[in-house]
């Protein structure tokens, strides 16, 4: 079957309107958004059914533009919520409801810094149907070939035109109408990654927190849980719920857990406040892929921070396992970002997060100033694509190392780093040594010394506590200037 003579039907068509509430446009958003998808939804399952198509059904994104006529003048300390010249921006929108709270932070932003209204109104770009039901759960769209007729021919699909990085990537782009982008991401874009994480992870997005922890150890799930139940029996710890894989959410502590029959690629859980605030951990398990692939769909959620807690290779004799690792700066070998950050970008640290982390090792260990040094080396870390690089020539590797001044090798830190750099999200790494291969001591069973099992027990607890000073600090110095390129979004 041909779409060739088929007719558009489309939602009665709303008129662009103009607000100077963040909160009211953000409602309009939700409407124009819900109108949509349930015309998609319902159009998509009458066909479903067997009603033969007799138009193409198409609904379109809501969109959020503003223009700006003067330079006016803007607080230099600013790292967002402006934009740096005259002319007219604009971002298509998903998910109003998930993302309610940071599109209001946002346009209030805009509306105060420059003193415009923002324009609310039905975008040019098409929904695709797969994305407009991926919230019913009754709706599932079929494997291309399962129905009479090809799917493209009566509703719009996802289309990778629409679904890149251009924006972060700093590729000069700009909308078919001439406008320049809003926001670092499309709704296509954003609609792609969240299909991915409730994939990848067998959580909803909903459940994400603020502050996210990656790891590569399945040992810091358990502690995570335990700490969860802990401050779940809390009543002024200000945590909520908890939420485990397969998005079981408890609010009572004692409640059980029963494990789902077949885990994720990327076990998720979540320590939830009311106000996004809290922790989420994720297993990423090993490799620059997974680093990537979990980084490139989390950060079109816009999260305060992100930090590695994982383990290494200690590099210098002088360490023991169990021994702190604090980046503050990172050797590229993982190649999986080489096509989109090129290796010559460097990868700054950033103090906000090293001084949290640097507190936070302080205040659980109880160990101060010089006395910290004693289990924790700040220093490069090196991060490959080779997981058993100890096996090769060492003239190479190892000289390499010695001229970065690397103190530990990991496979994941400076993949979750640079694409924090490249998406705008504050990053950090604290790592736990737990094996000296250039000095004889392998990965092996039976290893593990009582102060490295101790170490280990405490390291989660250590990266939750830097979340939790992060928290505490004001938006605008967490998301400061340091990530910001010359012509930035003025979203976050």
């Amino acid at each position: 079957m041909s779409n060739a003579g088929l007719k558009l039907e489309t939602p009665p068509r709303r008129e662009s309107e103009l607000f100077s509430d963040a909160k009211a446009a953000v409602q309009r958003l939700e409407e124009l958004y819900t109108e949509a998808t349930q015309f998609l939804t319902e159009r998509f399952s009458r066909v479903a059914e067997g009603a033969k198509p007799v138009a193409k059904f198409r609904a379109y994104y809501p969109e959020i533009r503003i223009t700006v006529r003067s330079y006016a003048s803007q607080d230099s300390r600013l790292s967002f919520g402006h934009v740096s010249k005259p002319g007219i921006y604009s971002t298509t929108v998903t998910r109003p409801d998930l993302f309610r709270n940071y599109l209001t932070f946002q346009l209030q932003q805009l509306i105060e810094n420059h003193g415009v209204q923002v324009e609310i109104g039905p975008s040019q770009t098409p929904l695709p149907v797969h994305f407009a039901v991926a919230n019913d759960d009754s709706v599932t769209v079929p494997q291309e070939g399962v129905m009479d007729y090809p799917l493209r021919d009566v509703f719009d699909v996802p289309d990778l035109a629409t679904t890149h990085d251009n924006i972060v990537n700093g590729y000069a782009f700009q909308y078919e109408d001439g406008s320049e982008p809003l926001a670092p991401f499309t709704a296509q874009r954003i609609d792609y990654s969240l299909a991915r994480l409730s994939h990848y992870t067998a959580t909803d997005a909903s459940h994400f927190q603020n502050h996210v922890l990656f790891t590569n150890y399945q040992f810091y799930v358990s502690e995570f849980e335990a700490y969860a139940r802990e401050q779940l029996a809390d009543p002024s710890s200000g945590y909520t719920s908890f939420v485990s894989t397969g998005n079981v959410e408890i609010t009572d502590p004692n409640t059980p857990i029963d494990p789902i029959t077949k885990m994720p690629q990327m076990p998720t859980y979540h320590l939830k406040r009311a106000d996004g605030s809290g922790v989420t951990l994720v297993n990423i398990g090993v490799g620059p892929s997974n680093a990537k692939t979990a980084t490139d769909h989390i950060a079109v959620l816009r999260p305060h921070a992100w930090i590695m807690v994982g383990h290494c290779a200690g590099l210098r004799n002088s360490q023991r396992l169990g021994d702190f690792v604090l980046a503050h700066a990172y050797l590229r070998e993982d190649h999986v970002l080489d096509a989109d950050l090129p290796v010559w970008v460097p990868i700054p640290a950033l103090a906000e997060i090293q001084t949290s982390l640097e507190n936070a090792v302080a205040q659980v260990t109880q160990l101060e100033g010089y006395e910290l040094k004693r289990i924790m080396r700040t220093g490069t870390v090196a991060t490959i694509d080779n997981r058993n690089w100890e096996l090769r020539d060492q003239s190479g590797p190892v000289q390499r190392l010695s001229q970065s001044r690397a103190v530990g090798l990991d496979m994941e830190s400076a993949t979750i780093a640079a694409n924090g750099f490249r998406f705008r999200v504050p990053y950090g790494t604290l790592l736990c040594v737990s094996d000296k291969p250039l000095h004889g001591e392998l990965k092996l069973p039976g290893m593990a010394s009582e102060f490295y099992r101790s170490q280990v027990s405490r390291h989660l607890l250590i990266g939750i506590r830097a979340m939790e000073i992060l928290r505490d600090m004001p938006i605008e110095r967490i998301h400061s200037r340091k990530l910001r390129s010359f012509e930035e979004t003025a979203f976050l």
